[in-house]
């Protein structure tokens, strides 16, 4: 069967969009999103500012700023989880 122009076909995620894009570190990538987003959502509920975040983890402003913005290459899985432990998650 031939597509009309202008159709375009889907391909149904893996669940893992890191793993959809073919890279190489797709599960490591997808483990730090979803505890940046976690420790995100945290410090959004306590209503902390990113001095005031960055005080409670033991980082600078700048990290947390890159921690809310998701650029995560500078976190190890480590890392992050140290920081919700900081928060009072396991």
């Amino acid at each position: 069967m031939r597509r009309k122009e202008g159709e375009h076909s889907v391909t149904p995620s893996s669940g893992n969009v890191f793993a959809d894009l073919g890279l190489a570190d797709a599960e490591e990538r997808q483990t730090k999103v979803r505890l940046a987003l976690a420790i995100h959502r945290i410090l959004h509920q306590r209503g902390l500012s990113q001095r005031k975040a960055a005080r409670h983890l033991g980082v600078n402003q700048p990290k947390v700023a890159a921690l809310s913005n998701y650029r995560l290459d500078g976190f190890p899985v480590g890392r992050l989880m140290h920081f919700l432990n900081a928060l009072g998650r396991e």
